[in-house]
């Protein structure tokens, strides 16, 4: 996948610039998480993120964007206001890598300083690939969890992602951009949280793997019955982003207008 976004940047590297701007700028906010410890509270933070991207405009309403984002998501199974969810105990910490790129479209012909509009709202759509690598804090000491196969599954360290969101963006000034932007990322693993199905047998009781798998003991709650329900069942997490974009247009003499 790294190898196909450099081949798609080399090919928008030797268009011409005729008709064309570039636009480089970085992105700050919050991040969320939807998954097993959060099934359904799209808009509850988790952590944070940063970000940079180069875009090609094609013309007043497309452009084409080129992300790399680093955030962090993270829950706790004992901050929870559900009980059933405060009895399985278990907690994460996740940072994730993001390279992507995403097709923008603004609502509105949009240039900034040399347009009419000051304004758009705008709605991007793309592919990506992002790290992950899930932890957890156990005898007050970071533990990483995807080696333990906490559900006797192994999985890897990168997800295939489709980003989707919108955003507003304004001309603060000459050829200067400021936006707001929400998106979220579909992925293609259960595991940003190492959490996903039942809970499995070990052979070791009093194993790492064992005893990071159910943690319900830990609150007088356990043990967890074999086979029984560890996670949400849903087939796949989402994570996403929301927060301030800032960027700057290069506009040539030969640029559209």
């Amino acid at each position: 996948m790294p190898k196909y976004f450099t081949v798609l940047l080399l090919m928008l590297l030797s268009f011409t610039v005729r008709a064309q701007t570039w636009e480089v700028g970085g992105s700050v906010g919050a991040s969320a998480y939807i998954g097993d410890l959060n099934t359904n509270n799209i808009f509850k933070p988790s952590g944070a993120y940063g970000g940079v991207f180069v875009k090609r405009n094609f013309d007043r309403y497309l452009g084409l964007r080129l992300n790399f984002i680093y955030g962090e998501i993270a829950a706790d199974d004992s901050k929870s206001s559900i009980e059933q969810f405060r009895e399985r105990n278990l907690s994460f910490s996740d940072q994730l890598k993001e390279l992507s790129l995403t097709l923008d479209f603004n609502f509105m012909s949009y240039i900034p300083e040399a347009g009419k509009n000051k304004y758009t709202p705008y709605v991007f759509l793309g592919a990506g690939v992002t790290s992950y690598a899930p932890r957890t804090i156990y005898n007050y000491r970071e533990v990483s969890l995807r080696n333990l196969k906490t559900e006797g599954t192994a999985y890897g360290t990168r997800t295939v992602v489709v980003p989707f969101g919108a955003g507003f963006k304004y001309n603060i000034g000459g050829k200067w951009t400021l936006g707001a932007e929400l998106g979220y990322r579909y992925t293609n693993t259960d595991f940003l949280d190492d959490v996903s199905g039942v809970y499995k047998a070990f052979p070791t009781p009093n194993s790492a793997s064992a005893r990071l798998a159910d943690r319900s003991r830990e609150v007088g709650a356990g043990p967890a019955i074999v086979g029984s329900q560890r996670g949400d069942f849903n087939p796949k997490d989402f994570y996403g982003f929301f927060g301030l974009t800032l960027s700057y247009t290069f506009i040539t003499s030969k640029c559209y207008y």
